[in-house]
Formats: structure tokens, C-alpha cells, sequence
């Protein structure tokens, strides 16, 4: 994994001292909470409905076990002994003290983290899948051309005061994991017949308010010009992006407003001011930066491991877990495995204990080759993991909680924090999300029901992804009580899709029963070997809808009056 060096550690050390000074003007009131608000969002410190929040970033998801016991010291010491992993591959600690924060900064800045733009109008955390240089469907690692961009967009002047956030994501693999049409930036990362590396350029993804899939912008975009040309999208946005309402400002807006072929019009208008800076990436500086993803020093092991085989055979719920849990390796006798979060209702998605990731900083050492990452789902993932070891490493996973044998099945919930934490948030996301899991809990039921994905968001902004969940769920405020809306349909990767509302929305208490008639209407129509996604896109929403509403499920009451549809996505927008 990538190193720090002196250029990095300088960065990080001189903004640790910075913010120092501005929390203590804030303490002493020489700043105002306005003045201190840009202040301390450039540094991922957010002012939630208890306390404060730090968002920590971890680049592309990848954290080396002694930078994961770092953060299992924080959520010890000073938090209330957890952290919260994230979509964007980050982790946040929810009960932080504001005097506190430079002291944690300095403990990240020495183990060379960081919490810089993971909030605020910039370029935020550049993401990528958690199996990147390891999966079995990759072209090529996307690791050093993430690490380029983040290096370049890193407090780069002209773009920290963007129209509004802004996320990039690259992916690198035949299928794509993560969710990079929903992206501001999407790049698809490839080689030509010759071998050179090229870009597929989508802009103008994003969820929220308004969700839209990114769209083709630039096709086969030499990787020398990736930073130029991305310089160039921004400049656009930066001048064009709204900045009168923040609900209309981001470039999705802007994109959808103009078309996607006049942005791309102007952003070369743009590009050929640049395009031959000193900006353009050369051989050097891709080796230079590629060097530290070197792989690591794999054993040659043979490609049938009978041990490991005995164990499948001998262990029927090891298997299931080897089915849902790891990953195709690119090297002989390898696997990843992904940890899950998502045990049961008493565990809210993404929350790890502070002691969990220090045994997960262990079992890396000891099993891998002391790295970890953070997936998109809000899961861990150990990325280099002998086969003949997986017995022995699931076996202490399931004793820490982190081995349910789930990963991308009913339960493997993606879930924001919700009302119970965010003060953005108007309703509370984590008690439906307790509610689903507890109903459905019964793991040989989500194995028959196979890939699926649910999505949970506790407002408009999305942070659940609902949008992708090939079901997806929405809370909205209704006068006061809470409603949640439910959308069939959505998917991640190459072929995503916004899922589309099935119609009146739900009361907490009905959800539970909802989702399962919809699973049931699944399970009675689909045919063999067909997935949820399959069926839907094969039958349309009406067989779901008329089994849901034929029966009305309790008192339902219809948000009809209080929603705007969005008349492409059939998306449905609280007013």
C-alpha cells in the first residue's frame, strides 16, 4: 500500500497545527460558531445532534493494521468505544469533544492519516472497490491512478470552494463494485489492444434530492491526460455550477440542465488550454506512485488444497460462508474475504467496536500481510488470505461477530446513521433497519433468496444509497411521524439503475411486513437461477404493487399530497 513521505507528512503535520489554533480561537469565542464552521468542515468535523462528528479518511478504502488499531484507540479513548465505517470507505466517530480533536489529528497525522476534505465543497475521499489489485476480474490495479488524483486534488486551491461536494470513483474490473455511475466523476480504467491505459470518462452521477446516473463524457482518454482532463470538469463546474441553491448546485444539475454532449463541448473548449501542462502525467511519476502498490510477497500454492476442500465438505456453515464472504483472488491458492458488519439488529451497519479492529488488525497480521479495507457496503475486508487459512481465520471471525455468513444477501443492509445521530436526517433509519433484520433473520431464507441488495436513507440526501438497492428505502416526514417510502428496482455497477417508488408510503411498523411480500412475490414468480433485479426488470413493478396494496398492510397512509415524483426516475421527493 502507498507510503507517506516528507511531502505528505509536511501537509498533513502544518494542517494538524493549523486547525490546533483555530479550535482554540473557537474555545476562547475570538472565533463564532459561523466564523468556525468552513473551518473545521475542511477538516471532517461536523457539528451533529449530540456532539461532534470527525470524519476520518481513509484513501480508497485501505487502512494497514497499525493505522486500524490507531482507530480502534480513538473510538476507545475518545469516543464511546466504536466507529462508524462508511460508503465512501471512511470512518466516523460519532461523540467527539471539540477540545479533543487536535489531539486526534496529531495522533492520525503521526501515523500518517488524515481527516482533510471529507466534508465541505471540495474533491472529497477518492474511492474505488475494496478488492482493487487483488480481484480475479480486474484489468489492471486502479490504486496508483486513485492515489494520483487524491495527491493532486489534496488542498488544491482552486477547487475547496466548489458549488458543492464533489466524488470521484474508479473501477478497474469486469464488474464494477463501486457504484461509480452514481459518482460526479466516474472512470472506468482499461487497456487498449496495445496494452495502453485509457479512461472512460462519466460525469454528472449523484443521488439525493435529484438522482441521476452519470453519462459518457469522454471515451478512451489517455491516462497521461486523466488530471488535465478532470482539472477541466471542474473548471467548468466551478464556473457554471449553481451556487443561488444548494439543492440545484451540484454538476449532476448542470450536466442534466445543459446535456451531457455541450458539457463535454466545453470541457474540452476547456481541456485544450491545458491538456499540455505540467499537469500531464508522465511514466515517472505513474512508477513513482505505483511503487508502493507492489503486490506482496505471495506463496506459489497449489491450485487444489485438499485441506481446504475437507473443510467444505465436513462444515456445511463454513461453506455458506465461503459462498457469501470471499472473494476470487487474481493468485493461486488466495482468497479475500470480506468481515460483515451487518451480525444482527444489535449491530447498526458499519459500527465496529473499538476492540473488533484491533483483533481485525491481528487476524491481518497474522492471516494477510497487515492490510485491511473498507468496502463501498460499509463491511471490512481482509484482501490476501490463504485458502488453507480460511478455516481457522472464520472460525475466530464468528467468536468476534464479524463472520455472518450474509455479505450481499437480504440482511447485508446498507444503512445511514440517521436521525439518531444526524441532525440533516428527519427520520430514524437504524430502527427500521433493526426491524428487517430481525424479521428475516434466518440465513438458509436469505441464501434461497440469493444476491440482494437494501438500501436504507434516513432523508433526502441519500446517504443510504437508496437509490442503487435493487429495494430501497426512504424515511420521510409526514407532519411530524415518520413514513418510509419503498422503491424496487435499483442496482449498482455497469448496468446500474434508480429504482422506481411502488407507491404510498409506509408507517416504521408496516415496513417489515412490506418487504416481505415483495420477497414473496419474488419468490412465487421468479424463474430458475433468476435474481430479484431479473425479475423486476423482466416484470415490471405492477406484480409487487398489486401484492403489497391488494391487502392494505395495517393503516397505510398515502404521502400522495406531500410528494413530488420525479417524472423520469419515478423517484419520489418530499416537498
Amino acid at each position: 500500500m502507498y507510503k507517506y513521505d516528507e511531502y505528505d507528512r509536511a501537509l498533513v503535520q502544518a494542517r494538524v497545527g493549523q486547525f490546533r489554533d483555530q479550535v482554540s480561537r473557537r474555545l476562547s469565542g475570538e472565533l463564532s460558531e459561523e466564523e468556525f464552521l468552513p473551518l473545521r468542515l475542511q477538516n471532517g468535523l461536523y457539528l451533529q445532534k449530540q456532539a461532534y462528528m470527525l470524519r476520518v479518511a481513509n484513501p480508497y478504502g485501505t487502512l494497514s493494521a497499525d493505522q486500524l488499531r490507531v482507530l480502534a484507540r480513538i473510538a476507545n479513548e475518545f469516543d464511546r468505544s466504536y466507529g462508524h465505517f462508511t460508503t465512501r470507505q471512511n470512518i466516523q466517530f460519532n461523540w467527539i469533544e471539540l477540545e479533543q480533536v487536535p489531539d486526534i489529528l496529531q495522533l492520525l497525522a503521526d501515523h500518517d492519516m488524515h481527516a482533510i476534505q471529507t466534508s465541505g465543497n471540495c474533491v472529497r475521499n477518492i474511492t474505488t472497490e475494496a478488492f482493487a489489485g487483488v480481484a480475479g476480474d480486474e484489468v489492471m490495479d486502479p490504486r496508483p491512478m486513485a492515489e494520483i488524483i487524491r495527491q493532486w486534488s489534496t488542498v488544491n486551491p482552486e477547487f475547496l470552494f466548489l458549488p458543492r461536494k464533489f466524488k470521484i470513483a474508479i473501477s478497474s474490473s469486469e464488474c464494477d463494485r463501486a457504484a461509480v455511475r452514481s459518482h460526479d466523476i466516474g472512470l472506468y480504467l482499461y487497456r487498449d489492444e496495445n496494452g495502453e491505459m485509457l479512461f472512460n470518462v462519466m460525469v454528472g452521477g449523484g443521488l439525493g434530492r435529484t438522482p441521476i446516473l452519470n453519462e459518457l463524457a469522454k471515451k478512451a482518454l489517455p491516462w497521461q491526460h486523466i488530471l488535465t482532463y478532470t482539472e477541466a470538469v471542474l473548471r467548468v463546474y466551478n464556473r457554471y455550477g449553481r451556487r443561488d441553491n444548494k439543492y440545484k448546485a451540484r454538476i449532476k444539475i448542470l450536466v442534466k440542465s445543459l446535456g451531457v454532449e455541450a458539457f463535454a463541448q466545453e470541457v474540452e473548449r476547456e481541456w485544450e488550454l491545458i491538456k499540455d501542462s505540467d499537469a500531464e502525467l508522465t511514466p515517472r511519476e505513474y512508477q513513482r506512485v505505483a511503487a508502493g502498490f507492489e503486490p506482496p510477497a505471495y506463496e506459489q500454492l497449489n491450485t487444489i488444497d485438499l485441506e481446504y476442500g475437507a473443510w467444505l465438505a465436513r462444515d456445511p456453515e463454513f461453506g455458506l460462508w465461503v459462498k457469501t464472504n470471499t472473494q476470487p483472488h487474481k493468485v493461486t491458492g488466495y482468497a479475500s474475504v470480506v468481515l460483515s458488519t451487518k451480525p444482527g439488529s444489535n449491530s447498526p451497519p458499519g459500527d465496529v467496536t473499538g476492540n473488533q479492529m484491533y483483533a481485525v488488525a491481528d487476524l491481518a497480521a497474522r492471516y494477510g500481510f497487515s492490510e485491511v479495507r473498507v468496502s463501498h457496503e460499509q463491511n471490512l475486508v481482509l484482501p490476501d488470505i490463504r485458502k488453507q487459512d480460511l478455516y481457522s481465520l472464520w472460525k475466530k471471525l464468528t467468536k468476534l461477530n464479524l463472520g455472518t455468513p450474509n455479505v450481499g444477501l437480504l440482511t447485508d443492509v446498507i444503512a445511514c446513521p440517521g436521525g439518531d445521530y444526524c441532525a440533516l436526517a428527519n427520520t430514524r433509519s437504524l430502527p427500521v433497519t433493526r426491524a428487517i433484520q430481525n424479521r428475516f433473520d434466518n440465513i438458509d431464507f436469505l441464501h434461497d433468496l440469493g444476491d440482494l441488495t437494501l438500501n436504507i436513507s434516513g432523508c433526502v440526501n441519500a446517504c443510504g444509497h437508496h437509490h442503487i438497492g435493487n429495494i430501497g428505502i426512504l424515511g420521510v416526514d409526514k407532519k411530524g411521524e415518520e413514513f418510509f417510502q419503498v422503491t424496487i428496482g435499483g442496482a449498482q455497477g455497469k448496468n446500474s439503475s434508480l429504482g422506481k417508488v411502488i407507491g404510498r408510503a409506509f408507517r416504521v411498523e408496516e415496513v417489515p411486513e412490506t418487504i416481505d411480500r415483495l420477497l414473496q412475490t419474488y419468490l412465487d414468480y421468479r424463474e430458475v437461477d433468476e435474481s430479484f433485479i431479473g425479475m423486476v426488470n423482466r416484470v415490471g413493478l405492477e406484480p409487487f404493487k398489486e401484492r403489497v396494496y391488494k391487502t392494505e398492510v395495517g393503516k397505510t397512509a398515502a404521502l400522495s399530497s406531500d410528494t413530488e415524483v420525479n417524472a423520469e426516475t419515478k423517484t419520489g421527493v418530499p416537498v
